[in-house]
């Protein structure tokens, strides 16, 4: 009988030449863990052979680095997670990737580097170095070789760091000189993933240390409001996650996140709203409603491939609204009052406002481009009544079920009967086998494909992305990720049918769309 090891260790070599073979067949370099990230890197993954390798390599290789380790060791490998965000952090806040992109591949000294960061060489060098949790311990010195023993970032020689192909994704693009000069405008016309990062590293870690005191607290123990959450505490915050982004002394943090919105859609492949509905089925001038938008990311997209289509996105004032222009009114991009979203597309499509192809549409202030609607918020009834699609991205997974659930049925109420609704979030696998699957309904898509024995189902830490996304939600709204047959009761509990779920296996996407229907 072959061992757990033996099987494992069989696993990544079959899935290793498998992954050899699928580049060689597209004449495609498997990427170089010391070169810069580029998106042409990752073009192997559009094989679905080479994918599911790379599922199975990395499933296996951890399970077997966690059966292998002494149990403290691969226990201290999580409870140093702290130092592992902190070290991130600082080298993101003080653009050592930067830094080092401008230094070259032949690496910088660490007292090169601090220098140009204005920290202490000390601790940035231990940093820089370990990232592995028996040297975390120690002191300055060599507690600043973290980062390293992890792979991110590359010692060159002693004390001498070069970026690799984790680091480079924390780079902006942009020159030091110009971050130093205007810090607050780091992350902007920036690709969003830094972006994403530093919300994560800052808003994110912070609320989760106080997860168990929110927890803990009988006051807040079984809360489902958006507003007693583990950020709540941490921020010493009243008001919700938004909220904070509202406020006139949190501008670079609500910037931050809008830009970070781009990177989480950078981590799914750039077609991946066109695969979530057949769009190209919709008659021409069908309105598709963007709810909860932002600045229109997913709709540019939609926008620019399926130009026969009309798109609102809707989106909170400190979003949308602020500094918006009157209804008719020509508008200048340069002028010094358009907000994020604006600006936006005015850059990547400037011609869409004008026609009327999308409008902007503030959820609170009765102020639009273009043609004009009621303003509202979600909680409140849908003012558009003639939607082919309601579109959701990310915006489910914001809300306990209490709220999601008033969300559903006010666009249950304004939908007709051939509307689509398209919730896109991540759809919650288990780690074992799921013997209840989608309890026999037979809809598509509903029954995730698991891993082969001995992985966990879930294909384990290849999939961790939902359940990071599923924690974060926790942390900052009481909310959570939900199950296939968690959406299908709540769905059909405010008059939606589930007919549908989108597995982009190939892609490697951690976001599932999940189509419904209303219940005539």
């Amino acid at each position: 009988m072959t061992s757990s090891l033996l099987s494992l260790s069989n696993l990544i070599t079959s899935s290793v030449i498998a992954l050899e073979k699928a580049c060689a067949d597209a004449n495609l370099p498997f990427p170089s863990l010391d070169e810069p990230f580029s998106h042409a890197s990752e073009a192997f993954r559009a094989n679905p052979a080479a994918e599911e390798a790379t599922k199975v390599i990395a499933a296996a290789a951890h399970q077997l680095m966690v059966m292998v380790l002494p149990p403290s060791a691969a226990l201290y490998n999580l409870i140093s997670g702290q130092f592992k965000t902190a070290a991130l952090r600082v080298c993101l806040e003080a653009s050592v990737t930067e830094i080092l992109r401008e230094g070259g591949p032949q690496g910088m000294h660490v007292k090169d580097i601090a220098a140009k960061a204005n920290i202490d060489s000390e601790e940035l060098g231990g940093l820089l170095c370990s990232l592995f949790f028996c040297r975390c311990f120690l002191l300055k010195t060599t507690a600043s070789t973290y980062l390293a023993t992890h792979h991110v970032y590359k010692e060159v020689l002693p004390d001498v760091f070069a970026n690799n192909r984790v680091s480079s994704m924390l780079d902006t693009g942009k020159a030091v000189h110009e971050i130093h000069a205007s810090p607050e405008n780091k992350h902007e016309n920036t690709p969003g993933f830094a972006a994403i990062a530093g919300h994560h590293l800052d808003e994110v870690f912070k609320s989760s240390t106080y997860l168990w005191e929110n927890m803990s607290d009988p006051t807040t123990a079984n809360s489902l409001e958006a507003n007693e959450t583990p950020l709540n505490r941490a921020f010493n915050l009243t008001g919700t996650f938004w909220t904070l982004l509202g406020q006139p002394d949190q501008a670079y943090r609500q910037r931050r996140f809008g830009i970070g919105m781009k990177g989480v859609a950078a981590l799914e492949p750039a077609d991946a709203i066109l695969k979530a509905f057949d769009w190209n089925s919709l008659p021409k001038d069908s309105v598709v409603v963007d709810v909860g938008g932002g600045v229109g990311a997913s709709s540019l997209t939609l926008a620019k491939n399926v130009p026969d289509i009309r798109i609102v996105v809707q989106d909170l004032p400190a979003v949308i609204g602020e500094g918006t222009i009157p209804v008719c009114v020509k508008i200048d991009p340069s002028h010094t009052k358009l907000t994020m979203p604006f600006k936006f597309w005015f850059k990547q499509m400037p011609d869409a406002l004008a026609s009327g192809q999308v409008t902007l549409q503030d959820t609170m202030s009765k102020r639009v481009l273009t043609w004009y609607h009621e303003a509202h918020d979600f909680f409140t009834p849908q003012p558009i009544k003639n939607a082919s699609v309601f579109l959701l991205k990310q915006i489910m997974h914001d809300w306990s079920d209490p709220y999601a659930v008033k969300i559903l049925t006010q666009l249950r109420q304004a939908a007709q009967p051939d509307t689509k609704l398209i919730l896109i979030d991540s759809v919650m696998p288990f780690a074992c086998h799921d013997p209840s699957a989608d309890d026999g309904k037979g809809i598509p898509g509903a029954v995730p494909k698991e891993a082969p024995n001995p992985l966990l189902a879930n294909y384990g830490v290849a999939n961790e992305l939902s359940y990071i996304a599923d924690l974060t939600m926790l942390v900052l709204f009481n909310s959570q990720e939900r199950t296939v047959k968690h959406l299908s009761e709540m769905l059909h509990s405010t008059g939606w049918r589930l007919t549908k779920v989108i597995r982009d296996h190939a892609a490697g996407s951690f976001l599932q769309p999940v189509e419904a229907v209303p219940i005539i």
